[in-house]
C-alpha cells in the first residue's frame, strides 16, 4: 500500500501548496491499490475510491480532498505525515482491493497524518454477482464507520480555546454513548455552548434539537414538554436558514416523531436519506415510523439493512429491541426474547428492553423472570410509567388502531401477567 511509515519522498507530477492548518475533520482518500491478478480490475479499485470520496464529503463539517488531487499520489511512496502536510489534512484513508473470480476482499485503514498512528482498520468480503450493489454497500459501511471514528478522534483532541465547532464535535461524540440522563445532560450542555458562541449555527441548532428530542424519546427527562417546545423552535430556525441541510431535516423529523406525528416525520427522514444515503439513524427512524403507522412488515427488513451497514453502531441496541418488538407483536415470543436479550447486551440501561422482556417471559409463563424484569424496568425508568398499565399507555404513542390492538394482545397482556396493575 502507498501509505504506512514515513517513506522517502518521491517527486510528484505537480507541486501542491501546503495548507497553513488542517481543518478538524479533513481527510484524503488515496487511490485504492489493485492487488488482483488481472490489472484491468483497477477500475473497481478506482470506483471504490471515488465513491468513498463522495460519501465522506456528505458528513457534516467534513473537508475531503478532491479525487483528482488524491489520484496524483497513485503509486507514489509518500508517507502519511508528508501527505497531511502537503494537502493540509489530518487524516489519510488508504486501502487495497483483491478480486478473485466472483469474490472481492477490500482492506481499508485510517491514519492520523499528524502522528502517523493507525486509528482504524477493517476488512470487507463480498460477492460480485451484483458488483454495483456490493460497491455501494462496502463504501457505505466504511463511510458510516469512519464518521464514528473521526468524530471520536477529533473530540479527544485537547483544545485550549474551543470554538463552536469544538463543542459541536464533542457533543456529537457524547451522543454516540448509550442512552443515560448524564449523557443527554452533557450533550445538551455542549451544544448550548456552541449555540452561545454562534447563535446562527444550523449545526448547533440541529444537534441541540436532536439531543432534546432524544432524551424525551428515551424517557430520560423531567421536562419533556419544555424540551419538545425548545426543539421545535430550533429545528424550525435551522430549516429556515438551510432548507437543504440533511441535519436540519433530521432534527425536524425527530421533533415530529416525538410529537407523535410519524406520518409527517417520514418525509423529512426520506429527505435526509436523499441528501445523504449513509445517514443510518434516518433509516432507523423510518423503521420506527413504519411500525407505528401500520407498515409492520417493512420494519425488520429495513432494520436488517441498517444493521448490515453499521454493525457496530452505538444505537444498535435500540434496533435489536425494535426487531424483537415486531416478533412480539406477531406472537413469535421465543424469537422476541432472543432479540430482547441481544438488545440488553448492547444496552443494559434501557428500561424499555427490560419491560419487553417482562412481557415476553410472562407470555411464556416464566413468572419469576417476568416479575424480576419488570422490577428492573421500574428501577431504570426515569418516571412511574411502569407502575400501571394506565400510566404506561399515557406515557407514549402506541400507533394506529391496528398496531395498538397488537400491543394490547401481546405486550400489555404480558405485562399484566408479570404483575403490572391496571391503574
Amino acid at each position: 500500500m502507498p501509505v504506512g511509515g514515513d517513506l522517502p519522498r518521491a517527486p510528484l507530477a505537480a507541486t501542491i501548496s501546503q495548507a497553513p492548518s488542517a481543518p478538524r475533520l479533513s481527510i484524503v482518500v488515496l487511490p485504492f491499490t489493485n492487488l488482483s491478478d488481472e490489472r484491468d480490475q483497477q477500475y473497481f479499485a478506482d470506483g471504490m475510491t471515488d465513491d468513498l470520496t463522495t460519501d465522506l464529503s456528505r458528513i457534516p463539517h467534513m473537508f475531503v480532498i478532491a479525487r483528482n488531487t488524491a489520484f496524483t499520489y497513485r503509486d507514489k511512496l509518500v508517507g502519511a505525515r508528508e501527505i497531511g502536510r502537503e494537502l493540509g489534512v489530518r487524516y489519510v484513508l488508504e486501502g487495497s482491493v483483491r478480486r478473485s473470480g466472483s469474490r472481492v476482499r477490500l482492506n481499508a485503514q485510517l491514519i492520523d497524518a499528524e502522528t502517523n498512528v493507525h486509528l482504524w482498520a477493517e476488512r470487507y468480503d463480498g460477492d460480485t454477482l451484483d458488483i454495483f450493489a456490493l460497491q455501494n454497500e462496502i463504501t457505505s459501511r466504511i463511510a458510516v464507520a469512519l464518521n464514528l471514528e473521526l468524530i471520536g478522534a477529533e473530540a479527544a483532541r485537547p483544545t485550549e480555546d474551543p470554538d463552536a465547532l469544538d463543542y459541536i464535535l464533542r457533543g456529537r461524540a457524547v451522543s454516540y454513548r448509550p442512552p443515560s440522563r448524564e449523557k443527554y445532560a452533557e450533550s445538551i450542555s455542549l451544544n448550548e455552548r456552541a449555540l452561545a458562541l454562534d447563535p446562527r449555527s444550523v449545526a448547533a441548532q440541529s444537534y441541540l434539537a436532536i439531543a432534546l428530542t432524544a432524551r424525551v424519546l428515551d424517557n430520560m427527562t423531567d421536562t419533556a414538554t419544555a424540551d419538545i417546545a425548545r426543539a421545535e423552535g430550533l429545528a424550525g430556525q435551522a430549516l429556515a436558514s438551510s432548507p437543504r441541510s440533511p441535519l436540519a431535516h433530521f432534527a425536524k423529523g425527530q421533533v415530529l416523531r416525538v410529537q407523535r406525528r410519524p406520518e409527517e416525520a417520514i418525509s423529512y427522514y426520506e429527505t435526509v436519506i436523499a441528501l445523504n444515503p449513509n445517514w443510518m439513524n434516518a433509516f432507523a427512524a423510518i423503521s420506527w415510523c413504519k411500525l407505528y403507522t401500520g407498515l409492520i412488515e417493512e420494519v425488520i427488513p429495513n432494520l436488517e439493512q441498517v444493521i448490515r451497514l453499521s454493525p457496530r453502531d452505538p444505537f444498535i441496541g435500540a434496533w435489536y429491541n425494535r426487531i424483537g418488538t415486531v416478533h412480539l407483536l406477531h406472537s413469535r415470543v421465543d424469537e422476541a426474547i432472543v432479540w430482547f436479550e441481544t438488545a440488553h447486551s448492547a444496552n443494559p440501561v434501557l428500561s424499555s428492553i427490560r419491560a419487553n422482556l417482562a412481557a415476553a417471559h410472562a407470555l411464556k409463563d416464566h413468572t419469576e423472570r417476568a416479575a424480576a424484569e419488570l422490577t428492573k424496568a421500574r428501577r431504570l425508568s426515569g418516571d412511574d410509567r411502569y407502575s400501571s398499565i394506565a400510566r404506561l399507555k399515557a406515557a407514549r404513542y402506541w400507533g394506529v388502531p391496528k398496531i395498538y390492538a397488537l400491543f394490547e394482545a401481546t405486550y400489555f397482556a404480558g405485562l399484566r401477567k408479570a404483575g403490572m396493575p391496571e391503574d
